[in-house]
């Protein structure tokens, strides 16, 4: 057995080459785990997984993705005789909702929140050259003391993000400060012209030490452009080390420039990514970046995939933002908490803006309490807010902080979110906060930014009130910086209007017609609108969500499976894609099997298309921003159309009389 864990060794030494000049190693921890339930009693049939994992997919014990569990973790791990004198730490990605570490049978630490990282120093818990027993429980049982309270998500629970083994020099730059690498790259002033800010470096020792930091900072095309030198005092456990850079290239969506940022704490060196902008949302209503004014067009994501539930991979994740670039959004909301990291370094790279969300959220179920006045629920909620900016500070691409969405209630919560929006201006002054509201009253005068949820025409009233009440806006809340969300929920359990459902009732329509209706409309009284400095889908995909009948939340404009879009994917593409054009051509919905005519509907982002019906030329007139409707057409049985412009073309296939389906 001891030659099979040595053999590991090696097989992790390998993987950390690339670490060893840098005077600290990191090895993958996502293999070899063995798990099992803690109603199971014995770990004697445990299953053997792969991290991220959620237990939420073991069909084996039939358990269902809400389901609460307590579930065991175990591995080994060998530490070999050449890390004696070294630190050595556990880096967790994420654990849903509650984890406790155990080493050798002794308590490591607790991380309470499902979505944060944190790190665990077991340098005195491990025996070297001995093959050590690693044991996380975790558990997903709701928790009155633990943020967020109310979620229309599955608690899939598990280990749902990746875990590391970090080894170091005695004195280094902490990887155990809020699960950060101990570097945090921080904004004062920054234009065309000059970069100014500081590196804030925190440091680990243990023993007093005065250790020197050098500073390096390179541009995006690899030239240094900042090196320094800093001696600490003994007894000094960070360093603030300033930091100027003329004629920065700037981060922007269309631009995205990343600097390298290297700290070397004697033989221990940390490098991260940033890039240098500024934001700022006028009076006007009107979203800058670096001076330069950006239409914010955003897509709400959850934290879910068909497979995978809440462990995501970075395949997921590249796959989605290649879905949400497609469609043309250029901005990102992370639902309830932030993702996993792998998906803000795509958006880093790519240039897409993200919003992340406290936990500070509120379902549409009248029974959820989404805030209790304890103590314990309120440092919960500190901590994690803390833990939020301090691990995505450096992101270039995170340009705001979502202080809570869709909160109601009593006041009791105002005076704790005033100070949440303290403490985060304090931790960052240079992002603003949001917050997502479909309330009145003083909770939307908190946050810097207000996004209103509105979908008139859904659950009350119709599209057309959207008019009026942008003018309200307009007229009386000048002084609010408005943005604006919009999108129905899942079919399932959800009120209609009385003169909504008649239409519903009237016209046949399923939810997914309904759903494209709403879509188009609020396209429609949006496309001109001057008053909101951001547009959000309240979401991108169909998620998982077992409070609804049908296990779904099918509000997206993706399917469960984050690769089938739905037409309204294609009316978006038609309105935000401005680097390639769009043809969809709209599959009719139970038509009329006796009616010999029919209309074709169809999304074009290129002016004057033109339509044939089995070769045959159609009437069609403009119906909205980017939707055509043709004449009444004669057709039955199989019939080929076909839509043409500026030398791009997109062709169907319908069956008449029995289906209707595109080819």
């Amino acid at each position: 057995m001891k030659f099979f864990v040595k053999t590991l060794f090696v097989v992790f030494a390998l993987a950390a080459l690339h670490n060893r000049a840098s005077g600290r190693e990191i090895y993958s921890l996502n293999d070899n785990w063995k798990f099992f339930f803690r109603n199971e009693n014995s770990s004697d049939e445990a299953r053997s997984v792969t991290l991220p994992h959620t237990w939420a997919f073991d069909l084996r014990n039939n358990a269902r993705a809400a389901v609460p569990a307590t579930a065991d973790y175990i591995r080994d791990l060998y530490i070999p005789s050449e890390w004696s004198g070294k630190r050595i730490f556990l880096r967790f990605g994420g654990a849903q909702n509650v984890a406790d570490v155990f080493v050798n049978g002794r308590y490591a630490g607790e991380h309470r929140g499902s979505f944060t990282a944190f790190t665990l120093e077991i340098t005195d818990k491990v025996r070297f050259d001995y093959n050590n027993s690693l044991h996380v429980m975790v558990s997903n049982y709701p928790q009155n003391d633990i943020l967020p309270l109310s979620s229309e998500m599955n608690a899939g629970g598990g280990l749902t993000r990746e875990v590391e083994l970090i080894v170091t020099d005695p004195v280094t730059v902490r990887p155990d400060y809020y699960g950060t690498d101990g570097v945090l790259v921080n904004q004062f002033t920054v234009n065309r012209n000059t970069a100014e800010g500081s590196v804030t470096v925190h440091i680990a020792a243990d023993k007093p030490a005065a250790p020197a930091v050098q500073l390096t900072i390179k541009a995006p095309d690899g030239y240094t452009v900042v090196k320094k030198n800093h001696k600490l005092k003994a007894e000094e456990s960070s360093a603030v080390i300033p930091f100027s850079i003329h004629n920065p290239a700037l981060w922007s969506p269309s631009n995205p420039n990343l600097y390298k940022v290297q700290v070397t704490v004697g033989g221990d060196t940390v490098e991260v990514m940033t890039g240098f902008r500024s934001i700022d949302v006028s009076s006007e209503e009107l979203f800058r970046l670096n001076g330069k004014t950006i239409p914010v067009r955003g897509v709400t994501l959850y934290h879910d995939c068909a497979g995978h539930g809440s462990a995501l991979t970075c395949d997921d994740c590249s796959r989605d933002l290649d879905m949400i670039c497609d469609m043309g959004a250029n901005a990102i909301r992370s639902a309830t908490a932030p993702h996993d990291p792998a998906l803000y370094d795509l958006c880093d790279r790519r240039g897409i803006m993200v919003w992340i969300d406290f936990p500070l959220t509120q379902a549409p179920f009248p029974g959820d309490k989404a805030f209790i006045p304890s103590e314990r629920l309120m440092e919960n909620g500190r901590r994690q807010v803390r833990e939020i900016i301090t691990q995505n500070y450096n992101r270039p691409s995170v340009v705001m902080w979502g202080l809570f969405s869709l909160l109601r209630g009593s006041d009791d919560i105002l005076d704790y979110l005033r100070e949440l929006n303290d403490m985060t201006h304090r931790l960052d002054p240079s992002r603003p906060t949001v917050a997502c509201s479909n309330r009145d009253g003083d909770i939307n005068f908190i946050s810097d930014l207000i996004v209103w949820q509105q979908n008139f025409g859904w659950e009350k009233g119709s599209i057309s009130d959207l008019e009026l009440w942008q003018s309200v806006l307009d007229k009386n809340w000048r002084n609010l910086r408005h943005g604006v969300a919009y999108g129905p929920n899942s079919a399932q359990g959800l009120s209609e209007s009385p003169s909504a459902a008649k239409v519903r009732e009237r016209l046949k329509l399923p939810f997914g017609d309904r759903q494209k209706l709403f879509h188009e409309g609020y396209t429609e009284q949006l496309a001109d609108s001057k008053i909101f400095w951001g547009v959000w889908l309240n979401e991108m995909f169909d998620f998982a969500s077992e409070r609804y009948r049908n296990g779904i939340n099918d509000g997206g404009v993706v399917m469960h499976d984050h690769a089938t879009p739905k037409d309204i994917y294609y009316l978006y593409r038609s309105v935000w894609n401005e680097s390639s054009p769009t043809l969809h051509i709209i599959a009719p919905r139970n038509p009329d099997p006796v009616s010999p005519e029919h209309c074709v509907e169809f999304y074009s982002s290129v002016e004057n298309p033109s339509l044939t019906v089995n070769g045959e030329a159609v009437n069609i007139q403009k119906a909205g921003p980017t939707r055509y409707i043709s004449e009444k057409v004669p057709m039955h049985g199989r019939c080929e159309v076909k839509v043409e412009a500026a030398g791009a073309s997109e062709t169907a296939l319908f069956t008449i009389g029995n289906s209707a389906k595109p080819r």
